[in-house]
């Protein structure tokens, strides 16, 4: 849910070096390396650009409590490999770190390849999947990524929870730009929930059910209850289907807690297909007849995937600051200074 928010807690001010030394002290003094703390917090930190501060710093919070009632997670490690395939297992790591090894050795692939099918199990936490097509498309390629997770989302016509959030993106490369197109199949993010529950705000009308499968508006009970899947029957039906892409990544058909995500990513070089520049320019004249369809009487211009994402990110950095809230940088700075 791009740009929602369900908060009206107070916010304070951040220039973006400060924001980003927030993250990288709290990260560190929570036992991650240097170099894995600036990993997650470069990520946590394109959240908060691209207007999502849901899934911005108030996430580190999130990880380093997880991080805490855990135990010590394991090195990533590749089980299964082929000239095109890999098949990880993140021990338990977040992610943010597992999908960017899975990425790094999909593109490797790709590369040698012309495409790469690369999926990882024991892992939570993984991001916005943008984030990673954002450089399977900088390399030339088209990109698609499925996840799996927890039951906390219900079925269309059920109340109670047999789907994860269960995003699902892809990615194209064009003359013109990056399109990259990337949703979760939940009403809401489990980020979205838990920071209102942080906050003690109430969720909007419609988004969960309480364990009694009564419709709610309290976050604890949500979290104890269903999410609602977003779409309908065909909202529902996508989640079915990424649910089991998850699986086929390695990972369980309903894990215990934030457990065992499942992450599976497939890249393909246009090359391998066809003339890689010719499909980039075809794709460019094509977004861009999409960007000069006849908007509605009175409506605003339409736009293609990604385009608001990258407008807010560059105006973001041009002011040089974002507004977080504020509870969520008491907490980490306290975190930094207990370490």
């Amino acid at each position: 849910m791009p740009g929602s928010t369900i908060t009206s807690a107070p916010t304070v001010t951040l220039a973006l070096d400060d924001a980003r030394r927030v993250l990288t002290d709290a990260l560190g003094g929570s036992g991650y390396t240097s170099a894995e703390a600036t990993v997650i917090a470069d990520h946590l930190l394109d959240c908060e650009l691209r207007g999502l501060s849901y899934a911005g710093l108030a996430r580190a919070v999130s990880i380093i409590e997880r991080l805490r009632a855990t135990e010590p997670p394991k090195p990533i490690r590749v089980d299964r490999e082929t000239p095109v395939s890999a098949a990880l297992d993140g021990g338990d790591q977040v992610g943010y770190l597992v999908a960017a090894r899975a990425i790094e050795i999909g593109l490797e692939k790709a590369r040698a390849q012309g495409m790469a099918v690369v999926g990882a199990r024991r892992t939570w936490y993984t991001g916005m999947f943008s984030y990673y097509l954002e450089r399977v498309v900088d390399a030339g390629f088209v990109g698609m990524i499925a996840g799996s997770g927890p039951a906390i989302v219900a079925p269309h016509g059920g109340t109670e929870a047999r789907f994860s959030t269960n995003p699902i993106a892809f990615g194209f490369p064009t003359a013109g730009g990056p399109v990259i197109w990337d949703i979760g199949t939940s009403s809401i993010t489990h980020a979205e929930v838990t920071l209102a529950g942080r906050l003690g705000e109430p969720l909007p009308e419609g988004r969960a059910y309480d364990p009694e499968g009564r419709p709610t508006t309290d976050p604890s009970a949500a979290l104890r209850g269903a999410f609602a899947v977003w779409g309908g029957h065909k909202g529902s039906g996508l989640a079915l289907v990424v649910h089991l892409l998850g699986m086929l990544a390695g990972a369980s058909a309903a894990p215990e807690g934030i457990s065992d995500c499942g992450f599976l990513a497939m890249i393909v070089d246009p090359a391998a297909l066809g003339d890689a520049a010719d499909f980039g320019a075809r794709a460019a004249d094509f977004t861009e007849s999409v960007r000069a369809t006849r908007p509605l009487a009175g409506g605003a211009a339409v736009r293609v995937p990604f385009d608001r994402s990258a407008a807010l990110r560059t105006e973001t950095l041009r002011r040089g600051r974002i507004e977080v809230t504020a509870p969520v940088v008491d907490t980490l700075r306290r975190i930094a200074l207990a370490n």
